[in-house]
Formats: C-alpha cells, sequence, structure tokens
C-alpha cells in the first residue's frame, strides 16, 4: 500500500507492481480514474514501461477494505500532510508497519508519537522524478538508491532486511543504517540545496549557484545545517554513496566562498533539469514542505541556541509567499532581498 501517490509514490509503486508485487496506491480521484483506467505507467530513460497490476483508491479507508491484508504502507505524502493521513491511519486497528519516505526532519517523531516506534521504518529515496500526468511518472535521472534505518531502539515489526530485499527485488540500491537521525539530516542537506532560494527567485538551480551571492547563501545555510547537526550529535551517513561522514566535517569549517564552488558541482550533478520542489509548489498554489527543510535547521538552532539566519530568513520568505503574505513579483530574481533579509 502506497499512502500518498505523488511522483514518489506513483515511482515507487510502479517499480514494486513490475517487480510482481500487488500494490495498491492511495491519491487524488484523477489518478485513481488514470490508474483504473490504463495502469500506470514508469517512464525512464532507457523506455516507458507499463504495470497493469495496480489498484488504485481514493482514500486510506477504502484501500483497507480489501480482504487482502497488506504487508507494509509506504507513506509518501507531503510532510505537511503527514498528522493528518496519521490520524486517518490511526482509526484502523490493522495496519501494516510503516515506512516513511518522506523528505524532511520529523516525520518519523511523528508518525512514532502515534503508532510506537517499532512500527514506523525511515527512508531515503535518491531518484529525481515528476508527474507530467494522472498514471505516468517520469524518472529524471536513472539513479535508483534507496536507505533505510529503524527508529528509535525498538525492534522492527518488520525486518529491515526483508524490506531491503524487497526494494532490491524492484531494482533499487539499497543500504540500511543504524539511525533514522542520520539518514534523514544527510537527505536534509541533499534536499536544501538549491530548494528554497530557487522558489523565492524563480531561479534554476544552476542560476542560484552560478550567481556569486546566492550562492555564498546557499554555503551558509549548509554550514548552518551541519552545525545543527553537530550539536544535535547526529552521525552523518553516506546515503547513496556520497562521502557525507568524511566531507561533512570539512565542509563545515572551510570560508564559505570555498564550499559555494564546491557545492556547484554537487548541484549540477544532483538536480539535472528538475526543479526543485519547492519551487514546483510555490508556482503550483500548493503548501510549502520549507518548514520541514530549512525550517527544521532554524527551528533546531533555536533550540540549541545557536545562529541560523539564513535557514531563518529562508523559511520566513518563503512561508510567507506560500500564505500570500508576500509578494512574489517582489522578489523574484532578486538575490538582493535574500542577502538583506539574512543579513549576509
Amino acid at each position: 500500500m502506497v499512502v500518498g501517490a505523488g511522483a514518489v509514490g506513483c515511482f515507487l509503486g510502479a517499480r514494486l507492481a513490475l517487480a510482481g508485487h500487488a500494490v495498491t496506491l492511495i491519491g487524488r480521484e484523477r489518478m485513481v480514474e488514470a490508474v483504473r483506467g490504463g495502469g500506470l505507467a514508469l517512464e525512464e530513460p532507457d523506455g516507458v514501461r507499463q504495470a497493469f497490476n495496480v489498484a488504485a483508491a481514493n482514500s486510506i479507508a477504502s484501500a483497507l477494505s480489501a480482504n487482502e491484508p497488506y504487508d507494509l504502507a509506504f507513506v509518501t505524502v507531503k510532510a505537511y500532510d503527514t498528522d493528518a493521513v496519521a490520524a486517518e491511519l490511526a482509526q484502523h486497528p490493522a495496519l501494516p508497519p510503516l515506512l516513511t519516505m518522506q523528505n524532511g526532519v520529523g516525520n518519523e517523531e511523528s508518525l512514532a508519537e502515534r503508532f510506537g516506534e517499532g512500527r514506523v521504518l525511515s527512508g531515503a529515496i535518491d531518484t529525481p522524478v515528476s508527474l507530467p500526468a494522472p498514471g505516468r511518472v517520469r524518472v529524471h535521472r536513472a539513479r535508483y538508491k534507496i536507505g533505510l534505518a529503524p527508529v528509535g531502539r525498538a525492534a522492527p515489526a518488520i525486518p529491515l532486511a526483508g524490506v531491503q530485499a524487497l526494494l532490491g527485488g524492484a531494482g533499487f540500491q539499497v543500504d540500511l543504517f543504524p539511525d533514522h537521525r542520520g539518514l534523514k539530516w544527510t537527505k536534509l542537506l541533499m534536499n536544501m540545496l538549491a530548494n528554497a532560494s530557487c522558489a523565492i527567485l524563480d531561479w534554476t538551480p544552476a542560476q542560484v549557484m552560478e550567481d556569486p551571492v546566492t550562492a555564498r547563501l546557499e554555503a551558509c545555510a549548509w554550514q548552518e545545517a551541519l552545525a545543527v547537526i553537530a550539536d544535535l550529535g547526529v552521525r552523518p551517513v553516506p546515503l547513496a554513496g556520497y562521502p557525507f561522514p568524511i566531507l561533512l566535517p570539512v565542509a563545515r569549517r572551510v570560508p564559505a566562498s570555498w564550499l559555494a564552488r564546491a557545492l556547484r558541482g554537487f548541484v549540477s550533478g544532483g538536480r539535472g533539469s528538475k526543479m526543485p520542489s519547492l519551487q514546483i509548489a510555490l508556482s503550483g498554489g500548493k503548501p510549502s514542505e520549507v518548514n520541514w527543510l530549512n525550517g527544521a535547521v532554524a527551528r533546531h538552532a533555536r533550540q540549541l541556541h545557536i545562529p541560523a539566519p539564513v535557514n531563518s530568513a529562508l523559511t520566513d520568505l518563503l512561508s510567507a509567499l506560500s500564505c500570500g503574505d508576500a509578494s512574489w513579483a517582489d522578489c523574484r530574481g532578486r538575490p538582493e532581498v535574500l542577502a538583506a533579509l539574512a543579513g549576509i
């Protein structure tokens, strides 16, 4: 069962279905109608495949009313929907274990508080995907790597090795890590790069990293996050094969201008041609996940009494833009607005 049939949810569902597993997607009515009418199309760099053995439902209650029990539920909704989905899931006593593949920090804790640590697994995926149309998911770059970790110290209700085998059979390279905090904070570092600033300025990641002002802002935001991670005692993990445990202590201490140059190549290699999630949300008039990305850095920094002016500025301005309290026209293409707010 996949709770949240957006781009990531449909991608996981399509891969699992094509590997022979029974999959039920839970999402909006347009997606449900498309999947019921013609299956789920997976568009990858080497071609398009159609998964027909995919069920679709427009509610959790409808999906759970099926006769067959589910072995695992992937939670792939946006972070701002986690609490609402958790409340809906809690109405059903015979739930399968939950594997959250969401971006941002805090989703695992919200789910574990309601269902218990042993019922929740943490995951992070490194494949850029989008939904060009209902019932069709597009892979922008052929990177099929997933990290998995337990949540807390309770024994998982489903063995991690079993989930690793399940996803491995669907073509993913799956790495297991001991601590969900290390996994999700490392993924946050990947997600936050050239994301909020792209949304605010309406620039591509390449534009952000080529401009000296915004590139330095990105480097400063990253170093604020690294300071929070260090103070929390979180150990970064080598997610998707990147040597973060070795590189991050160095990145925290080099001048921001040096780090900006190093990050430019990382962003170019990671984003491809896909606009980042926060820009897509803002341009589409949707809520923002910034509070679980840059906002998580700013929030923990306040609790730890360490400065995080760049992440605070990015969070506050993007939140204001998302709810209509600030004008996007006043920010587009104006890096000096961000620099002034952040005091950089």
